[in-house]
């Protein structure tokens, strides 16, 4: 389960975010993930909950903003909204579309009290 180390990478980066801001207590956590990303949302939030015991976001609220995914179409010359990395571009069917949204995963915003 990759999400735990998600997971451990984003208590990582609240924890650096609350020493260089000097913040003490996060409330929320705000996430974009990729719907291409290949993380599985309900893991990660059960993973958050684990991995936050005992830091500054200890019972914070995960709120989680789906990216959707879209990619180039080589053949079209244009992006396109697509589902899954490898499909076919939807209005020609080729297969050379590069993804180019819906990868990413990042922590947008923290809310602090």
């Amino acid at each position: 389960m990759h999400e735990m180390s998600l997971a451990e990478g984003i208590r990582q980066i609240v924890e650096d975010a609350g020493r260089s801001q000097g913040f003490g207590k996060v409330k929320i956590v705000v996430l974009e993930i990729g719907e291409l990303s290949s993380v599985e949302p309900e893991s990660l939030r059960f993973c958050f909950d684990v991995v936050m015991k005992d830091s500054i976001a200890d019972g914070a609220q995960l709120q989680i903003d789906p990216v959707p995914g879209s990619g180039w179409c080589m053949q079209c010359a244009e992006t396109v909204p697509i589902s899954a990395l490898y499909d076919p571009c939807p209005k020609c069917g080729s297969y050379q579309v590069q993804a180019t949204s819906g990868t990413e995963m990042r922590v947008k915003e923290l809310e602090i009290e």
